[in-house]
């Protein structure tokens, strides 16, 4: 293994002592009896020398210098690198997150001379160490703050306490759970998708765009991973625009202006945050998690402490079996009333599953915390909005008129009619009239009204919308730098630079800034609405095909350790993804994808010189290797005989008549084999240079360099072997040879070389 040479003198060297090596991966590796210099190593990492490894070494306690031990020890070169490998451990290599279990790591040659190339040795204190090591180390989160929190303030919006108790209204309690568990069900799939993927190695940062890239490749990753970022920007102007047209009643200038001044503002101010830091950002969130139990709480309470005169002027009485009778079914008003298009209107509440996903980056162990985190999100969401249309369709009718006077003596003769006479009003007249401003059907500010205290529900829908808008303002940065980093389309290698520990793309979040503040001085939501919950859904069939066509194509690399997904419902996710785009909004759907074809056509046109080891790779390998064995099975036919060329070229850019005389005639649709024979010693061309040359010429030929004594034996080597093992019908069947020119000059034994080889 080498030796490193420090630049120290001799005589400062021999009093370096040897240590040995052990890794951890929540700490830093250490290596006993050395330590290295805190600000070179800071240094080094701000230059991005180290990466995500970071090496340490410890100096023993005692107060004094270790000394070597053993005389062998003694004996040897000093070196900052240990000659004796570690013993080879099952921990190494096994997949431990799957049992929980910490998994140890064993550094390559390559990081442990990246990690020393600038460091210098030198003793410090313990107590200084660990503060200063406390203060470089990036922030990273856990599977509750950084995916469950997240992901579940993201599903959480003002949908949840504006629209939910509509929908419930206009579908009933039956066909609202029918909503709920379809977007349920589209989301668990894709989260069963997102875990398989996750677990099946190493997540950087980037999201749904690193996912599905590095499992389809670069042509659809790179479509997606711009779709994705845009929709993300979209969805921080939406819930913006919302805040302010739901928060702010007085009037300033007029209803448009009001909403762009307070969404510019709000923009703002969550900008700032962002760019404080995720640990700043991961605070609020805290926050706003902290307000929305509060306000669930209340909400809960509420359903249950008696209601008032006033309160039941507006229809709320309590839990009553009666009421929750009348609300199981569906009662459709309106022109949007009809199934779809409740589903249309309640389905964006559910497309946060992917905010964890979007800062694998900044997680501890994106393998354990993706998967567990995004699957409890999605259970304690989906039980919120089924208890929350459960106890509101059980409290509260569908229409009442607000007026106290409404109320019933006990022995009343004038005409009622409906279910309000059982309970005491009489909401007769304003239902006739369809002037009742009060109930399910009229009113949006229901679950104020069946609080405890309502001014607490109008900051749960403060935090909801603002939780919402901040994590897709620091989604859309985090996807846009890592595809930004791949270098995939020209020109947006400028927002890929990264800030601090953490490495965060403060220019990606000012350009997501400037996209949701120009949606958002548009300040109208229907424009664009449609839009994000296409782009959504695309994302998430993109997602579920990644993952069924990496099962099905059976890659060696496709090993993940989360087991509990299967092919078949990643396929139905797919398709179902595409299906609910078209029913919500078919001209939306018909333009996502039309950005999606356009980004990869310009992808597969450019070819970016990327390998990461795709299952479509690995499709291709599958569809080559089942066509070949199929076609052993064909009986010759001399209607379907085509010549299968071994040329013998050398290199083909050497001799491009040749090439293109047995082109003309194989015409792409035949075998053609440039075979180079070696006969020289030190001459070698690149492979990839000449098979770029083939196709430059449009030649569709395979390129097989040879090394041998003679062109007779190159041949032979080259022919019959590939005869005789080949791949089933694809072996050659013609020797195709140069004609010789230099007869009078060459040698004797060229000549006889070249006679032997016809």
């Amino acid at each position: 293994m080498g030796h490193y040479i420090s630049r120290r003198s001799l005589s400062e060297q021999d009093t370096l002592p040897q240590g040995r090596i052990s890794f951890n991966e929540e700490a830093p590796p250490h290596y006993s009896s050395w330590r290295v210099d805190r600000g070179a190593a800071a240094d080094v990492q701000a230059n991005g020398t180290i990466g995500e490894v970071r090496v340490g070494m410890e100096v023993k306690a005692g107060g004094q210098e270790t000394e070597c031990q053993g005389s062998r020890q003694e004996g040897r070169r000093p070196s900052i690198y240990s000659s004796v490998d570690a013993v080879p451990h099952l921990e190494f290599y096994s997949n431990a997150t799957a049992t929980g279990r910490v998994r140890r790591n064993r550094p390559s040659l390559e990081t442990l001379r990246k990690a020393f190339e600038l460091l210098c040795i030198i003793p410090s204190g313990e107590e200084q160490d660990s503060a200063v090591e406390k203060t470089r180390q990036p922030v990273r989160f856990g599977w509750v703050t950084g995916v469950m929190i997240r992901c579940m303030l993201n599903i959480w919006g003002v949908i949840l306490f504006l629209r939910l108790s509509w929908i419930t209204s206009q579908a009933g309690v039956i066909l609202t759970w029918v909503i709920i568990l379809m977007s349920v069900l589209v989301t668990s799939v894709t989260s069963l998708s997102v875990s398989a993927i996750s677990t099946n190695g190493r997540v950087s940062s980037g999201g749904a765009y690193f996912m599905i890239s590095r499992t389809l490749g670069p042509e659809m990753g790179g479509p997606i991973g711009v779709v994705f970022s845009f929709a993300n920007a979209l969805g921080c102007a939406l819930n913006t625009v919302g805040f302010a047209e739901t928060e702010y009643n007085a009037v300033m200038v007029d209803d448009i202006n009001d909403v762009r001044i307070i969404g510019t503002i709000t923009v703002t101010l969550l900008l700032l945050i962002s760019l404080a830091g995720m640990e700043w950002e991961s605070k609020a969130q805290i926050i706003f998690f902290l307000v929305l139990m509060v306000t669930f709480t209340n909400y809960f309470v509420g359903t249950v402490i008696p209601a008032t005169p006033e309160k039941q002027a507006m229809g709320f009485f309590n839990y009553r079996a009666e009421i929750f009778v009348e609300n199981l079914f569906p009662d459709w008003r309106g022109s949007q009333g009809d199934f779809f298009q409740m589903f249309a209107i309640f389905f964006p509440s559910a497309i946060g599953i992917l905010a964890g996903a979007n800062i694998s980056g900044d997680l501890k162990d994106p393998e354990t915390a993706i998967p567990k985190g995004t699957l409890f999100a999605i259970f304690w969401t989906t039980l919120s909005y089924i208890l929350i249309s459960v106890t509101v369709g059980a409290c509260v009718v569908r229409d009442a008129s607000g007026n106290l006077n409404d109320s019933l003596p006990f022995n009343f003769s004038e005409p009622c009619d409906g279910l309000g006479c059982k309970l005491g009003w009489n909401f007769t007249k304003c239902k006739q009239s369809q002037s009742c401003s009060f109930g399910l059907a009229n009113s949006i500010q229901v679950l104020s009204l069946v609080s405890g205290f309502g001014l607490l529900i109008t900051a749960g829908v403060f935090a909801a919308s603002l939780s919402s808008a901040l994590a897709f303002l620091v989604s859309a940065p985090k996807v846009f730098q890592c595809l930004c980093r791949d270098n995939i389309y020209p020109y947006i290698d400028f927002f890929a630079k990264g800030y601090g520990k953490n490495n965060e793309p403060l220019r990606a979040y000012i350009l997501t800034y400037f996209i949701a503040l120009a949606f958002i001085l548009i300040a109208q939501l229907n424009v664009i609405a449609p839009l994000i919950s296409n782009f959504f859904l695309c994302s998430y069939a993109l997602i579920n095909f990644s993952c069924f066509h990496a099962s099905i194509t059976n890659s060696p690399g496709w090993r993940p350790s989360f087991k509990y997904y299967s092919r078949w419902t990643a396929l139905f996710g797919a398709v179902i993804s595409v299906v609910l785009m078209f029913l919500l909004t078919w001209w939306a759907a018909l333009i996502t994808f039309g950005i999606i074809f356009f980004l990869l056509g310009y992808v597969t046109y450019r070819k970016p010189k990327v390998n990461w080891g795709s299952s479509v790779q690995a499709g291709t390998y599958n569809m080559a290797l089942s066509y070949s064995v199929s076609l052993s099975s064909v009986e010759d036919h001399v209607k379907n005989f085509r010549p299968q060329c071994l040329v013998l070229t050398g290199p083909p850019n050497l001799r491009p008549a040749l090439v293109d005389f047995v082109g003309s005639f194989t015409k792409n649709i035949s075998l053609m084999i440039c075979g180079d024979i070696l006969m020289v010693r030190g001459r070698l061309m690149s492979n990839d240079k000449l098979v770029k040359w083939l196709n430059i010429r449009k030649v569709r030929s395979f390129y097989t360099p040879f090394k041998a004594d003679s062109l007779q034996e190159g041949a032979r080597f080259l022919f019959i072997p590939s005869k005789a093992s080949g791949l089933g019908k694809l072996k050659p069947n013609t020797l195709v040879l140069g004609f010789k020119s230099n007869w009078k000059e060459c040698s004797p034994y060229g000549l006889e070389d070249y006679v032997n080889t016809i």
